[in-house]
């Protein structure tokens, strides 16, 4: 009878990892390591904070003190509580201001919603190279500055010089011969009313053509079957699936809408009289003119929150119709 040896078959053995070292090794290495991205971002954290949120507390504190050239030299500005605050709600000027500036803002929305969305809906429907050719357009007018953009404006309706002038006349109307288009209040409004639109179309119409591109084509294919226009399929198909960003391009446009500066300061510095004066305007105008600092912060304060309550009023009602809907 023979036997059989079992030959040991050796266990395989899993490699151990290295014990820690000095640099790595222990609690303190583990800790370490875990702080490392936040100490690698604290100096951009620290920044960023210090360049909007010093500039936001700082004209908050101001617009609570009498804060003058005499303040601003010196540095001995007085607490007066609530005083500038009353001082500009008791001015009607202030308020013809607001009523301006919510006007102003209306119609520039609007137009530019319109626009862009027409735009972004024929953009879909163009070829593949018209298609790049507007896109770039847009583009190309998207990054244009805004004081380049303002003075080109400027020098079209100049009242010698501009082009729209001569190509008024050219057509037969005579009456707009050396016409002082900055002159007139209402011309001057409407103006920088179009100056803003052309600038702030290009951003909305992009936003909402990449939205539309992510639009189902066969929800479109059985809307028509069913027999539905282009107006019944924009509204039932599109604007609904495209609606979440459709309202995100419009709060942004209330907010740029509602803090023009730039253009009607190099434009029209406000003028002509008050035509074209809007609260950022306002409050610039009230901080330099009479070196009054304390009611231009403070001016600056109740613009913020004017643009604030629009937005949250917007918001409430937007998630209130979302809420009813099945």
């Amino acid at each position: 009878m023979s036997t059989v040896r079992e030959r040991s078959v050796p266990r395989k053995t899993v490699p151990r990892p290295p014990a820690a070292t000095g640099r790595t090794g222990g609690r303190g290495g583990a800790g370490r390591g875990t702080l490392w991205p936040y100490l690698l971002i604290a100096p951009a954290v620290l920044g960023m904070l210090y360049l909007l949120l010093y500039p936001l507390a700082r004209a908050v504190l101001i617009s609570f003190q009498d804060f003058r050239l005499r303040q601003l030299i010196l540095g001995d500005a007085d607490f007066v509580g609530l005083r500038n605050y009353r001082t500009l709600l008791g001015d009607p000027e202030f308020w013809e201001v607001v009523r301006r500036t919510f006007v102003f803002m209306a119609v520039a929305v609007v137009a530019i919603m319109v626009l862009s969305t027409l735009v972004a809906l024929m953009s879909e429907r163009l070829g593949r190279v018209a298609r790049t050719v507007v896109l770039s357009s847009l583009v190309l007018v998207w990054a244009v500055p805004v004081v380049a953009a303002t003075t080109v404006f400027q020098w079209l309706f100049h009242s010698e010089f501009g082009i729209v002038n001569e190509t008024l006349t050219g057509l037969g109307f005579d009456s707009y011969e050396s016409y002082p288009w900055f002159a007139h209040g209402g011309a001057a409004f409407a103006i920088i009313v179009v100056l803003v639109v052309w600038q702030s179309v290009p951003f909305a119409a992009i936003t909402l053509y990449s939205a539309l591109v992510t639009v189902p084509a066969e929800l479109y294919e059985s809307a028509r079957m069913d027999g539905a226009g282009a107006v019944r399929v924009f509204r039932s198909v599109t604007f609904p699936l495209i609606r979440p960003i459709f309202m995100l391009v419009l709060s942004l446009e209330v907010i740029w809408t509602f803090k023009a500066f730039v253009q009607i300061w190099v434009m029209t510095r406000g003028g002509p009289g008050e035509a074209t004066t809007i609260l950022p305007v306002y409050a610039v105008q009230t901080a330099l003119a009479g070196q009054r600092y304390d009611l231009g912060s403070a001016a600056s304060m109740l613009t913020v929150l004017m643009m604030s309550g629009v937005l949250v009023l917007y918001f409430r009602q937007l998630f209130r119709q979302e809420g009813e809907q099945p």
